[in-house]
Protein backbone atom coordinates (compact mmCIF):
# COMPACT_ATOMS: atom_id res chain seq x y z
CA UNK A 1 0.00 0.00 0.00
CA UNK A 2 1.05 3.61 -1.26
CA UNK A 3 2.04 5.86 1.52
CA UNK A 4 0.19 8.85 1.02
CA UNK A 5 1.99 11.96 -0.10
CA UNK A 6 2.02 15.39 1.96
CA UNK A 7 1.22 18.42 -0.07
CA UNK A 8 4.59 20.07 -0.55
CA UNK A 9 4.55 24.38 -0.02
CA UNK A 10 6.55 26.01 -3.14
CA UNK A 11 9.43 28.06 -1.75
CA UNK A 12 8.31 31.11 -3.41
CA UNK A 13 5.62 31.57 -1.15
CA UNK A 14 7.72 30.61 1.65
CA UNK A 15 10.02 33.82 0.61
CA UNK A 16 7.12 36.30 0.23
CA UNK A 17 5.80 35.60 3.47
CA UNK A 18 9.38 35.65 4.95
CA UNK A 19 9.66 38.92 3.44
CA UNK A 20 6.34 40.12 4.33
CA UNK A 21 7.61 40.05 7.29
CA UNK A 22 10.19 42.52 6.79
CA UNK A 23 8.86 46.19 7.52
CA UNK A 24 8.91 48.26 4.42
CA UNK A 25 10.12 45.42 1.90
CA UNK A 26 7.18 45.68 -0.55
CA UNK A 27 7.68 47.36 -3.74
CA UNK A 28 6.61 50.68 -2.32
CA UNK A 29 8.46 50.56 0.61
CA UNK A 30 11.43 52.12 0.32
CA UNK A 31 10.15 54.96 1.78
CA UNK A 32 11.05 53.43 5.93
CA UNK A 33 15.02 54.20 4.67
CA UNK A 34 14.57 57.81 4.03
CA UNK A 35 12.82 58.33 7.62
CA UNK A 36 16.14 58.74 8.95
CA UNK A 37 17.78 61.33 6.95
CA UNK A 38 14.12 63.05 6.71
CA UNK A 39 14.37 63.06 10.52
CA UNK A 40 18.01 64.54 10.60
CA UNK A 41 17.20 67.33 7.92
CA UNK A 42 13.99 67.90 9.96
CA UNK A 43 16.12 68.09 13.39
CA UNK A 44 19.25 70.00 12.01
CA UNK A 45 18.40 72.04 9.39
CA UNK A 46 14.66 73.14 9.40
CA UNK A 47 13.18 73.67 12.81
CA UNK A 48 16.82 75.65 13.30
CA UNK A 49 15.85 77.69 10.58
CA UNK A 50 12.22 78.53 10.71
CA UNK A 51 13.11 79.33 14.78
CA UNK A 52 16.09 81.67 13.44
CA UNK A 53 13.82 83.34 11.46
CA UNK A 54 10.86 83.57 13.76
CA UNK A 55 13.93 85.41 15.86
CA UNK A 56 14.88 88.20 13.44
CA UNK A 57 11.40 89.15 14.35
CA UNK A 58 11.65 89.68 17.98
CA UNK A 59 13.69 91.50 20.66
CA UNK A 60 15.74 88.24 22.34
CA UNK A 61 18.41 88.46 24.45
CA UNK A 62 18.62 84.80 25.01
CA UNK A 63 17.37 85.05 29.02
CA UNK A 64 13.42 86.26 29.16
CA UNK A 65 10.58 84.93 26.08
CA UNK A 66 11.15 86.16 22.55
CA UNK A 67 9.14 89.65 22.28
CA UNK A 68 7.44 90.43 18.81
CA UNK A 69 8.76 93.69 17.42
CA UNK A 70 7.70 93.03 14.29
CA UNK A 71 10.54 94.54 11.26
CA UNK A 72 12.06 96.59 13.64
CA UNK A 73 15.66 94.25 13.29
CA UNK A 74 14.93 94.76 9.73
CA UNK A 75 14.64 97.99 9.11
CA UNK A 76 17.24 98.62 11.40
CA UNK A 77 19.48 96.36 9.21
CA UNK A 78 19.16 97.98 6.26
CA UNK A 79 20.61 101.28 7.57
CA UNK A 80 23.44 99.65 9.46
CA UNK A 81 27.00 100.91 8.25
CA UNK A 82 28.64 97.65 9.33
CA UNK A 83 26.29 95.52 7.71
CA UNK A 84 27.00 97.09 4.79
CA UNK A 85 30.87 97.01 4.85
CA UNK A 86 30.57 93.16 5.87
CA UNK A 87 28.93 92.57 2.81
CA UNK A 88 31.26 94.54 0.82
CA UNK A 89 34.07 92.57 2.53
CA UNK A 90 32.34 89.38 1.09
CA UNK A 91 33.14 90.15 -2.19
CA UNK A 92 36.76 90.15 -1.44
CA UNK A 93 36.41 86.77 -0.08
CA UNK A 94 34.50 85.94 -3.20
CA UNK A 95 37.70 87.00 -5.34
CA UNK A 96 40.03 85.33 -3.00
CA UNK A 97 38.23 81.77 -2.22
CA UNK A 98 36.44 81.24 -6.07
CA UNK A 99 37.83 83.65 -8.99
CA UNK A 100 41.33 83.51 -7.49
CA UNK A 101 41.37 79.69 -6.67
CA UNK A 102 38.85 78.60 -9.51
CA UNK A 103 41.31 80.32 -12.51
CA UNK A 104 45.09 79.07 -10.78
CA UNK A 105 42.89 75.45 -10.23
CA UNK A 106 42.34 74.84 -13.70
CA UNK A 107 45.85 75.93 -14.85
CA UNK A 108 47.16 74.06 -12.34
CA UNK A 109 45.03 70.89 -13.28
CA UNK A 110 45.66 71.05 -16.63
CA UNK A 111 49.40 71.38 -16.53
CA UNK A 112 49.77 68.29 -14.09
CA UNK A 113 47.31 66.07 -16.07
CA UNK A 114 48.60 67.42 -19.98
CA UNK A 115 52.08 68.23 -18.87
CA UNK A 116 53.77 66.73 -15.67
CA UNK A 117 51.69 63.98 -16.18
CA UNK A 118 53.02 62.94 -18.88
CA UNK A 119 56.47 64.24 -18.89
CA UNK A 120 56.89 62.32 -15.08
CA UNK A 121 54.40 60.24 -14.58
CA UNK A 122 51.33 59.82 -12.65
CA UNK A 123 52.33 59.25 -9.28
CA UNK A 124 54.66 62.65 -9.43
CA UNK A 125 51.17 64.68 -10.24
CA UNK A 126 48.92 62.94 -8.09
CA UNK A 127 51.89 63.85 -5.27
CA UNK A 128 51.63 67.51 -6.15
CA UNK A 129 47.91 67.42 -6.61
CA UNK A 130 48.16 66.26 -2.46
CA UNK A 131 50.33 68.74 -1.88
CA UNK A 132 48.20 71.43 -3.07
CA UNK A 133 45.51 69.96 -1.18
CA UNK A 134 46.86 69.85 2.59
CA UNK A 135 45.35 73.06 3.42
CA UNK A 136 42.37 71.66 3.21
CA UNK A 137 42.53 69.02 5.51
CA UNK A 138 44.24 71.70 8.12
CA UNK A 139 42.36 72.37 11.25
CA UNK A 140 41.42 76.34 10.83
CA UNK A 141 42.79 76.97 14.04
CA UNK A 142 46.34 75.44 13.40
CA UNK A 143 46.19 77.04 10.22
CA UNK A 144 45.43 80.51 11.91
CA UNK A 145 48.25 79.46 14.83
CA UNK A 146 50.78 79.25 11.71
CA UNK A 147 49.60 82.17 9.74
CA UNK A 148 49.17 84.50 12.70
CA UNK A 149 53.02 83.09 13.95
CA UNK A 150 53.81 84.51 10.24
CA UNK A 151 52.41 87.35 10.44
CA UNK A 152 53.46 88.74 13.67
CA UNK A 153 54.74 92.35 13.68
CA UNK A 154 57.42 92.23 16.28
CA UNK A 155 59.05 88.70 15.18
CA UNK A 156 56.68 87.39 12.60
CA UNK A 157 58.75 85.15 9.71
CA UNK A 158 57.58 87.52 7.23
CA UNK A 159 59.17 90.64 8.77
CA UNK A 160 62.23 88.84 9.41
CA UNK A 161 62.61 87.68 5.53
CA UNK A 162 61.94 91.38 4.56
CA UNK A 163 64.63 92.64 7.02
CA UNK A 164 66.78 90.32 6.37
CA UNK A 165 66.94 91.41 2.17
CA UNK A 166 67.41 94.57 3.11
CA UNK A 167 63.29 95.73 2.48
CA UNK A 168 62.28 97.13 6.43
CA UNK A 169 60.54 99.61 4.90
CA UNK A 170 57.94 97.04 3.84
CA UNK A 171 57.45 95.11 7.44
CA UNK A 172 54.64 96.21 9.14
CA UNK A 173 51.30 95.14 11.51
CA UNK A 174 50.22 92.95 8.67
CA UNK A 175 46.79 92.08 10.74
CA UNK A 176 46.64 94.93 12.61
CA UNK A 177 46.87 97.63 10.12
CA UNK A 178 43.13 98.56 8.10
CA UNK A 179 44.76 98.97 4.62
CA UNK A 180 46.53 94.84 4.92
CA UNK A 181 44.33 93.27 7.25
CA UNK A 182 41.94 92.08 4.69
CA UNK A 183 43.97 91.48 1.66
CA UNK A 184 46.29 89.45 4.25
CA UNK A 185 43.40 87.29 4.90
CA UNK A 186 42.54 87.24 1.10
CA UNK A 187 46.39 85.42 0.40
CA UNK A 188 45.77 83.00 3.55
CA UNK A 189 42.31 81.47 1.87
CA UNK A 190 43.52 81.36 -1.31
CA UNK A 191 46.23 79.42 -0.10
CA UNK A 192 43.88 77.02 1.54
CA UNK A 193 41.27 77.07 -0.85
CA UNK A 194 43.38 76.37 -3.64
CA UNK A 195 43.56 72.39 -3.24
CA UNK A 196 39.89 71.73 -3.79
CA UNK A 197 39.38 73.00 -7.72
CA UNK A 198 42.74 71.00 -8.27
CA UNK A 199 41.62 68.17 -7.07
CA UNK A 200 37.89 68.30 -8.40
CA UNK A 201 39.34 69.41 -11.67
CA UNK A 202 41.84 66.32 -12.30
CA UNK A 203 39.41 63.80 -11.54
CA UNK A 204 37.23 65.34 -13.90
CA UNK A 205 40.18 65.63 -16.76
CA UNK A 206 39.97 61.90 -16.30
CA UNK A 207 37.12 61.19 -18.69
CA UNK A 208 39.07 63.26 -21.22
CA UNK A 209 39.46 61.46 -24.25
CA UNK A 210 43.93 61.61 -24.57
CA UNK A 211 43.68 61.50 -28.37
CA UNK A 212 41.60 64.87 -27.95
CA UNK A 213 45.11 66.28 -26.90
CA UNK A 214 47.26 64.33 -29.27
CA UNK A 215 44.95 65.10 -32.53
CA UNK A 216 45.05 68.60 -31.41
CA UNK A 217 48.53 68.87 -31.00
CA UNK A 218 49.05 66.94 -34.61
CA UNK A 219 47.12 70.30 -35.95
CA UNK A 220 49.28 72.40 -34.10
CA UNK A 221 47.99 73.41 -31.48
CA UNK A 222 49.74 75.20 -28.73
CA UNK A 223 48.89 74.15 -24.77
CA UNK A 224 46.87 76.82 -24.51
CA UNK A 225 44.65 76.28 -27.27
CA UNK A 226 43.73 72.67 -26.18
CA UNK A 227 43.37 73.78 -22.66
CA UNK A 228 40.75 76.66 -23.81
CA UNK A 229 39.56 74.53 -26.67
CA UNK A 230 39.37 71.01 -24.85
CA UNK A 231 40.20 71.36 -21.11
CA UNK A 232 37.47 74.09 -20.25
CA UNK A 233 34.92 72.90 -22.60
CA UNK A 234 34.64 69.39 -20.87
CA UNK A 235 34.60 70.28 -18.00
CA UNK A 236 32.44 72.99 -17.72
CA UNK A 237 30.09 71.40 -15.23
CA UNK A 238 32.68 70.89 -12.96
CA UNK A 239 33.13 74.54 -13.08
CA UNK A 240 30.14 75.44 -12.53
CA UNK A 241 30.26 72.88 -9.47
CA UNK A 242 33.43 74.67 -7.70
CA UNK A 243 31.95 78.55 -8.90
CA UNK A 244 28.84 77.47 -7.12
CA UNK A 245 30.34 75.68 -3.66
CA UNK A 246 33.34 78.33 -3.31
CA UNK A 247 30.92 81.18 -3.76
CA UNK A 248 28.73 79.93 -0.74
CA UNK A 249 31.64 79.20 1.35
CA UNK A 250 32.94 82.23 0.86
CA UNK A 251 29.40 84.16 1.59
CA UNK A 252 30.01 81.74 4.57
CA UNK A 253 33.36 82.24 5.88
CA UNK A 254 34.32 82.46 9.63
CA UNK A 255 37.02 80.63 11.20
CA UNK A 256 39.93 82.87 9.49
CA UNK A 257 38.13 86.07 10.59
CA UNK A 258 37.29 84.51 13.85
CA UNK A 259 40.98 83.51 14.28
CA UNK A 260 43.17 85.89 12.99
CA UNK A 261 41.67 89.39 13.44
CA UNK A 262 38.10 89.35 15.25
CA UNK A 263 37.08 91.44 12.18
CA UNK A 264 39.53 94.33 13.12
CA UNK A 265 40.91 96.65 13.18
CA UNK A 266 37.59 98.15 13.68
CA UNK A 267 35.27 96.53 10.74
CA UNK A 268 38.27 96.39 7.71
CA UNK A 269 37.95 92.46 8.00
CA UNK A 270 33.98 92.05 8.93
CA UNK A 271 32.43 89.31 7.41
CA UNK A 272 28.43 88.73 7.81
CA UNK A 273 29.24 85.49 9.50
CA UNK A 274 30.93 86.74 12.23
CA UNK A 275 28.78 89.78 12.35
CA UNK A 276 26.00 87.70 13.19
CA UNK A 277 27.97 85.47 15.97
CA UNK A 278 29.26 88.92 17.63
CA UNK A 279 25.47 89.73 18.03
CA UNK A 280 24.43 86.47 18.94
CA UNK A 281 27.24 85.81 21.68
CA UNK A 282 28.96 89.09 22.54
CA UNK A 283 26.07 91.93 22.16
CA UNK A 284 23.61 89.20 23.25
CA UNK A 285 21.50 90.66 20.35
CA UNK A 286 19.81 87.70 19.45
CA UNK A 287 17.31 88.93 17.53
CA UNK A 288 19.33 91.24 15.56
CA UNK A 289 22.14 88.35 15.21
CA UNK A 290 19.25 86.02 13.73
CA UNK A 291 18.40 88.85 11.55
CA UNK A 292 21.43 88.96 10.48
CA UNK A 293 21.58 85.10 9.78
CA UNK A 294 18.71 85.29 7.75
CA UNK A 295 19.64 87.88 5.59
CA UNK A 296 22.94 85.77 4.76
CA UNK A 297 20.95 82.50 4.42
CA UNK A 298 18.48 84.62 1.27
CA UNK A 299 21.60 85.91 -0.28
CA UNK A 300 23.18 81.92 -0.10
CA UNK A 301 19.70 80.79 -1.65
CA UNK A 302 19.57 83.27 -4.31
CA UNK A 303 23.11 82.56 -5.42
CA UNK A 304 22.52 79.19 -5.43
CA UNK A 305 19.15 79.18 -7.67
CA UNK A 306 20.87 81.84 -9.93
CA UNK A 307 23.74 79.62 -10.63
CA UNK A 308 21.77 76.17 -11.19
CA UNK A 309 19.51 78.10 -13.41
CA UNK A 310 22.29 79.60 -15.73
CA UNK A 311 24.05 75.89 -15.60
CA UNK A 312 20.70 74.54 -16.80
CA UNK A 313 20.24 76.78 -19.08
CA UNK A 314 23.66 76.28 -20.88
CA UNK A 315 23.52 73.04 -21.05
CA UNK A 316 20.08 73.20 -22.92
CA UNK A 317 21.73 75.43 -25.07
CA UNK A 318 24.39 72.60 -25.99
CA UNK A 319 21.88 70.09 -26.11
CA UNK A 320 19.93 72.26 -28.76
CA UNK A 321 22.98 73.47 -30.53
Amino acid sequence: MAAPTLPVRPRAARGARSSSLIPGSGRNGFWIYLVPGLALLVLVVLVPLVWNVYLSFTSYRGIRPPEWIGLENWTELLADATFWTSFRNSIAMVLAMVIVPTLLGLLLAAMLFDLIGKKFGGKVASFLRATYYLPQILPSVIAAIVIGWILRPQNGALNQVLGGVGLDGLARNWLGDPATALPSIMVVLVWVQIGYPVVIFMAALQRVDPELYEAAELDGAGWFQRFRAITVGIIRPEIFVVVLTCTIAALKVFGPVYALTGGGPGTSTMVPAYYAYSEFFQSQQVGYGATIATALTAVIAVVAVVFIAAQTRLERKEEQG
